[in-house]
């Protein structure tokens, strides 16, 4: 790994960066990082603590002639999205994760690489660490949790922070600053089944959805992906009303802040009727690679002989969820009137699992809804709950998070746009995110606080084809400081 990274600038930036890396992190798993942060902040000799939650942070002084300057608070979270290739053998518990160079990217072997927002992370414990830099009095706010419902943030208390700017480190475009973010929700269902004998004289497949991109549920949502999970249930809804099709198993999805990028469920049939489903699995795969062609260009169905399972989900259970999951919303639901092509609203349908019993058990489904109109998402929530509803389901909602209203008269925010034009010669974008960030929920705790969010390029987070351009990080390093200079 140090190889890999050693010749990389700024050196003491992908320095902690590798060093991040090899600690477990998976959101609501942060102990190791947490604990390590705690140790890393005494360590050099400078104010740390930590909340209950696991929430860090870490107090650095001002350097000569920035004692009377606005104390100025860098965050990012220390979570980071576990997702991998089905085919790659990897414990998020306890391996590392694996760094590949690809040309001018980074990347990991199979796996997310957590520069989302483990890049955020390396840069503040930098520029903790340099003696030589000019800076207001900092705090380093390093949360936890951020990922799976920003739960570090909301739980952070009112009276922990004294700055009166916030920098974010957890946007993903070069050359751009967040000023305003998406609210969002979590919507859960539950629908309980039966199992059943199988049905003699059928003949058993496992249904595999591969190849689709994924991507961020906040980000990536307009970009006209492929979800798994409405993709193979179009196969299960026509298997189920048309073939005599009955459903074992079904798992798709992971996370709820990801587009589900594979989903697989076995599946028994009729002998009299195997030609006649494998004819339709070819045709609707042949369709739905054809539809998908721009956006997913590796998006795979295979469908292969599996042995006879001795259950199957009992058939009334088994119409109501190819129905059901038919039904739910899933991408844009609308966009907004005030700012061309941008999102205001959408919903993801992130995951199907079954958590079995002896007689049957529970299958849990989590959907996700975000608006920059607080109203419009508890619309779409309550529009996801009425499909499932009707479904007999089993429905509860998060208690979410609010958004992050734009302030396009921010201090901080005309001092980085000055800031970005010196050094780069051009414009930097200025824009709200259809994604959430903790400066909606900090920005509640604290309204006072003046808040940017930017940082280096990424790709592809929130799944294995995460990536972070290399020389947007010199960048991205090269304007905070600059920034932090200009705030005295």
């Amino acid at each position: 790994m140090k190889d890999i990274l050693k010749d990389l600038r700024p050196a003491r930036v992908w320095h902690w960066f590798g060093e991040i890396m090899q600690i477990p992190r998976p959101s609501k798993h942060e102990e190791r990082i947490s604990a390590y942060l705690v140790k890393w902040g005494k360590d050099h000799g400078l104010e740390t603590k930590s909340d209950k939650l696991g929430n860090v942070l870490i107090r650095k002084p001002a350097t000569k002639g920035y004692e009377k300057s606005p104390m100025v608070c860098l965050q990012a979270h220390m979570d980071m999205v576990c997702e991998k290739n089905s085919n790659k053998k990897f414990d998020f518990m306890k391996d590392a994760i694996q760094p590949v160079l690809d040309g001018e990217w980074l990347t990991a072997d199979g796996t997310t690489l957590g520069a989302d927002d483990g890049i955020g992370v390396a840069t503040i414990l930098a520029i903790l660490e340099d003696k030589k830099i000019q800076h207001p009095a900092l705090e380093a706010l390093i949360t936890v949790d951020e990922e799976t419902g920003l739960t570090g943030a909301n739980g952070l208390s009112k009276t922990w922070l004294k700055s009166e700017i916030l920098l974010n480190f957890d946007d993903e475009d070069e050359g751009e600053y967040c000023i305003g973010c998406a609210g969002g929700i979590d919507t859960t269902v539950e629908m309980d089944y039966k199992l059943v004998p199988a049905v003699k004289g059928h003949k058993a497949f496992r249904l595999h959805v591969s190849g689709l991109k994924g991507g961020h549920s906040g980000d990536d949502i307009n970009r006209g992906r492929g979800c798994a999970n409405k993709l193979i249930n179009r196969i299960l809804w026509e298997g189920t009303n048309k073939h005599s099709m009955r459903m074992a198993t079904i798992d798709g999805g992971n996370l709820r802040n990801a587009i589900a990028r594979e989903a697989e469920a076995v599946v028994t049939v009729p002998e009299d009727k195997v030609r006649a489903f494998k004819a339709m699995v070819t045709k609707m795969s042949k369709a739905m690679i054809f539809e998908f062609r721009s956006t997913e260009p590796d998006l795979v169905f295979e469908l292969r002989d599996v042995d006879m399972p001795k259950k199957v989900i009992d058939k009334e259970t088994q119409e109501k969820l190819v129905n059901v999951l038919y039904a739910c919303a899933h991408g844009v639901l609308a966009m907004s009137r005030e700012i061309e092509n941008f999102v205001e609203t959408s919903t993801n349908l992130a995951s199907i699992k079954m958590a079995p019993g002896k007689a049957g058990g529970v299958i849990h489904i989590a959907t996700s809804q975000r608006s920059s109109v607080e109203s419009a998402k508890m619309a779409a929530a309550a529009k996801i709950e009425s499909t499932f509803r009707l479904a007999g389901c089993r429905v509860k909602h998060s208690d979410g998070y609010p958004g992050w209203t734009p302030n396009p008269d921010s201090r901080v925010l005309k001092v980085g746009v000055a800031v970005y034009k010196k050094m780069y010669g051009k414009e930097p974008v200025v824009r709200a995110i259809h994604a959430g960030l903790e400066c909606g929920l900090i920005g509640e705790k604290y309204p006072n606080m003046d808040m940017i969010s930017y940082g280096p390029t990424l790709r592809g987070v929130h799944s294995p084809d995460e990536r972070i351009e290399i020389k947007t990080v010199e960048m991205f390093w090269n304007q905070t400081l600059e920034i932090l200079k200009k705030l005295k």
